[in-house]
């Protein structure tokens, strides 16, 4: 079991993320100790772990809560799908294939981005370059 601040440190969120991602029902609550103080389970840290991994994708939280709330890993695909297994993966596969649109669109517009960049370098350069040659 896990304290807040080990699980946060663990799975790279804050403490105060922890606490939000549980109002928010993101996360279920952890289970309380003495005083009330809440205490992390491997299988808390795991899923805080992937919640990481997806936010590090730049899915929104309403995106992240669709995609977990099923609560299935599908680690093992040694078994045979249920059609609701089925459809929980359809719907992830949904949820990644529209952000990776989104994150493609970002990443040509960033490309175009340091390319007008490396231009205008360039240009200043060649300016500063003529100067230090007329001297």
């Amino acid at each position: 079991m896990y304290s807040i601040g080990q699980a946060a440190e663990l799975t790279g969120f804050s403490i105060d993320t922890l606490r939000y991602y549980e109002k928010i029902g993101l996360m279920k609550p952890p289970k309380r100790g003495p005083g009330g103080l809440r205490s992390y389970s491997e299988d808390d840290v795991r899923q805080l772990s992937s919640l990481h991994c997806l936010k590090k994708t730049g899915l929104s939280l309403d995106e992240m809560k669709t995609f977990l709330q099923e609560g299935r890993c599908f680690a093992n695909p040694a078994f045979p799908l249920s059609v609701e297994d089925r459809e929980t993966i359809e719907s992830r596969v949904q949820i990644l294939s529209e952000h990776m649109v989104r994150m493609e669109a970002q990443y040509l517009a960033l490309a175009n981005i340091i390319e007008e960049t490396r231009e205008k370098l360039d240009f200043y350069n060649g300016i500063i370059e003529k100067e230090a040659v007329k001297k």
